[in-house]
């Protein structure tokens, strides 16, 4: 939603009614500020100025969303707030499990079919594995994890952080999960589930998003500047008709870049609504690195005291 009150519905059967209030108006250039459904409906009204000359103006959308979903980008605005409250809200529940002792918490991440906040908050908070669409599992997967997770209970590390993208799976979800750590580390450690909800939509904007959202907005005015120079007639109206003239306001490899929107529908999948090629999977090898699933946990193990060395915690695999 918006201060305007506006919601993320498409155009649909309602174009000639858009094109309507545009030539009421007289508006010359449209900039829409959305998630996954401002680029659907940025995608609808291009390919509709065939048929209503009034979509036949500069066109830019902006992407803004937690979910971080949106093709043509590297980040959304939002996305990096998001993260830094997953982040926070993890660190304060694996606080929690260390002080307790012997604990699992399962977290549930917002994002869709997208695993970025899951994969990269994941790394960022420490945890032991983060469960994402894009990366198909098994239960044998998890069963593997959850022994992985008892080795390391008993060799001296004991606390356990899993995350899990909200549609990863539709029968493994977060209670299947929760439940199967529990039942398979009965004597090992406990498990807690939490799913976060909306407090990853909440928060003051990152310094990150603030500068970013201010230098792709005067960008963008800029680039509707030139736009409208080069296309406005002697009588005043704006006629661009041209693939470039709709275009998706991006971050790409640290530049900010327009791409034409009709160009960036072969790389969307609209039945996940996702990109078909995202760069922060590159970096899931490194989440099962660091969280040492192939090594021993010697460095934290050696805080264990006397009486929790001598206990009699055992796995057989």
């Amino acid at each position: 939603g918006a201060m305007l009150g506006t919601k993320r519905t498409l155009p649909g059967q309602r174009v000639p009614q858009i094109a309507a209030r545009l030539k009421e108006f007289k508006i010359q250039a449209l900039l829409i500020i959305g998630g996954f459904e401002a680029y659907q409906a940025g995608i609808q009204l291009t390919e509709q100025r065939s048929n209503f000359p009034e979509f036949c103006i500069p066109i830019v959308v902006i992407p803004s969303t937690i979910s971080n979903n949106v093709p043509g980008t590297e980040f959304s605005l939002g996305c990096d707030t998001a993260l830094n409250e997953i982040t926070e809200i993890c660190d304060r529940i694996r606080q929690s499990a260390q002080g307790t002792k012997r604990r699992v918490f399962v977290i549930e991440t917002m994002g869709g079919y997208c695993g970025y906040l899951a994969t990269v908050a994941g790394l960022a908070g420490g945890a032991d594995a983060a469960y994402i669409y894009e990366e198909k599992f098994s239960i044998k997967d998890l069963q593997q994890d959850v022994y992985h997770m008892a080795s390391k209970m008993a060799e001296g590390v004991q606390r356990g952080l899993i995350l899990r993208n909200e549609k990863c799976n539709d029968n493994y979800n977060t209670d299947f999960i929760y439940r199967l750590y529990s039942e398979e580390g009965k004597g090992l450690f406990s498990a807690r589930m939490n799913v976060l909800g909306h407090m990853q939509q909440g928060g003051s904007p990152t310094p990150f998003d603030r500068n970013m959202g201010t230098k792709q907005a005067a960008k963008t005015v800029e680039w509707m500047i030139e736009q409208l120079k080069k296309y406005t007639r002697e009588d005043g109206t704006v006629f661009a008709d041209t693939p470039d003239t709709a275009v998706m306001m991006g971050v790409v490899r640290r530049q900010y870049r327009f791409t034409p929107l009709l160009e960036l529908k072969k790389e969307t999948n609209f039945d996940q609504r996702i990109p078909k090629h995202q760069w922060w999977l590159k970096l899931r090898p490194l989440l099962r690195i660091l969280a040492k699933h192939d090594s021993a946990y010697e460095e934290e193990g050696m805080y264990m005291t006397v009486e929790e060395g001598t206990g009699t915690d055992s796995l057989v695999l």
